[in-house]
């Protein structure tokens, strides 16, 4: 397998190049960094962030939207399947970098993570990355400094002047579509804390609604999460029985039936106080190979209906 930042990194250069029909902008800092501006400055749009996404799972899957229904009303649904979910979804997708640096607050995804690998996904996927180029999508409402690209570079070990950063606010059409694009990568970390060996993960479908752009970074955070506690669907195909499959979704949790903005709301917006397990689809079925078939969990559009003020 190539490194997943130089897989990365012809995303990002196709977005350089099509920067102007994505409705996208860049911008290169004091220091050399690029950062790809998905919805600060620019609208973007579904398929702006469709490419995000493809970026954030380092090209190793396939992304695209459809329209949809809840409760009866037509919402964009995005849909991505990977035949390397160790790779694309642990290794690259999770948000698991919080980027922090003074005047700056970020939750970082992408294959640049994976230039660190200090995660425990690393290790249980068994990867880690070298490369000249450092790859990152930062979902924040702040636009990143050039002390963010040094951060980076820093932590990854590459200049910075090869540090490329694709920005993105969750109150904006492309951050919606890269969050829903998250209920494979969900099911897959879950089951991977809950000890199952993420390698016997064979290919994982997910799908979410894009919920509506909200007018405030807050209430954006709440919708994307509720688009997939409430309304993710997930199906996996593995190798091995397990018999954890049940508590890979939303509904195996107390919080189940609560508002995202409820929760956070409990914690102060301290996202790192919040119980991991609520991070979850609504829905899966997992398909064992040569084995039985397990669906488990359950949407509620009526909920979503609520969160998406419809």
């Amino acid at each position: 397998m190539d490194s997943l930042n130089r897989n990365a990194l012809e995303l990002a250069d196709e977005a350089l190049d099509f920067a102007e029909e994505l409705a996208i902008g860049a911008r290169e800092l004091d220091n050399g960094a690029t950062v790809l501006d998905f919805g600060h400055e620019f609208d973007g749009g579904i398929e702006a962030g469709l490419l995000l996404a493809e970026l954030q799972t380092a090209g190793l899957a396939t992304v695209q939207s459809r329209l949809d229904e809840v409760v009866g009303a037509p919402v964009p649904q995005v849909e991505l399947s990977t035949d390397h979910p160790g790779l694309a979804l642990l290794c690259s997708q999770k948000a698991g970098w919080e980027v922090s640096t003074e005047d700056f607050e970020g939750l970082g995804s992408g294959p640049a993570r994976a230039l660190v690998a200090e995660e425990d996904e690393f290790a249980r996927v068994g990867y880690e990355d070298v490369a000249e180029f450092a790859v990152l999508a930062v979902e924040s409402d702040d636009y990143p400094t050039a002390a963010v690209a040094e951060h980076v570079a820093d932590l990854t070990g590459v200049d910075a002047g090869s540090v490329f950063l694709a920005s993105v606010p969750t109150a904006s059409v492309a951050g919606s579509v890269s969050v829903a694009s998250r209920a494979a990568e969900m099911a897959v970390f879950r089951l991977s804390e809950l000890g199952y060996d993420p390698l016997d993960v064979v290919s994982v479908t997910g799908s979410a609604p894009a919920a509506p752009v909200a007018g405030d970074e807050e209430t954006a955070i709440a919708r994307t999460n509720d688009a997939l506690a409430y309304g993710g669907r997930v199906h996996l195909t593995v190798r091995e029985e397990f018999d954890r499959f049940d508590e890979i979704v939303s509904t195996a949790n107390d919080e189940y039936g609560t508002h995202f903005a409820d929760i956070f709301e409990s914690v102060d917006w301290d996202f790192y106080e919040v119980d991991e397990s609520v991070f979850a689809p609504a829905q899966a079925t997992v398909n064992v190979v040569g084995g039985d078939t397990h669906v488990v969990g359950e949407r509620d559009e009526d909920l979503l209906a609520e969160s998406f003020d419809l």
